[in-house]
């Protein structure tokens, strides 16, 4: 299985053999799918002390699919907007507050804004908790409002951890 992952990222993915490494504007293609690197805003510093760009992707082919992987708003996010049919737009963390690099529902709602898609799909809440913290469902219901407030034309879609989004 190809695994795409931002150029100097090859040292932590040893365990998989085709690794191909990208920087924001470089595409990979798989026949009729292109995934093109896009900015993020994010520390991506590891635990190796490596550092490597923080990404995000549009997926194209048959629908357009914006995944924002961990960011904050960022200059140029709109810039990604125009024919998105999904956007996948994390709005929680690891624990009640998130930190610089991350959006909240609120930013995460201002991002509906300047990206503009058909649906978004909350992400990146609900499947990681510490060991003596409850996941909890607020996250994505609260930018669900928001989003209803900020980017009206925007349906937003709430997918469980484990279930499918059909279009």
């Amino acid at each position: 299985m190809p695994i795409i992952a931002p150029r100097g990222a090859r040292p932590l993915l040893r365990r998989f053999s085709d690794v191909r490494e990208v920087q924001v504007g470089e595409e990979v293609r798989f026949g009729d799918v292109a995934v093109q690197a896009t900015p993020a805003e994010h520390t991506s510093r590891r635990l190796t002390l490596r550092s490597t760009e923080s990404l995000g992707y549009v997926v194209s082919g048959s629908r357009r699919i914006y995944f924002a992987g961990d960011t904050d708003l960022f200059d140029g996010m709109a810039d990604l907007a125009g024919s998105l049919d999904v956007a996948l737009i994390p709005v929680a963390g690891w624990g009640s507050k998130v930190g610089v690099g991350h959006l909240d529902p609120e930013r995460a709602a201002r991002a509906l804004q300047l990206l503009k898609p058909r649906v978004a799909v909350p992400i990146h809440w609900g499947t990681l908790s510490l060991a003596h913290k409850e996941t909890s469902s607020e996250p994505p219901e609260t930018f669900k409002r928001l989003a209803a407030e900020l980017a009206p034309d925007v349906d937003v879609r709430i997918v469980p951890p484990g279930e499918q989004l059909a279009l």
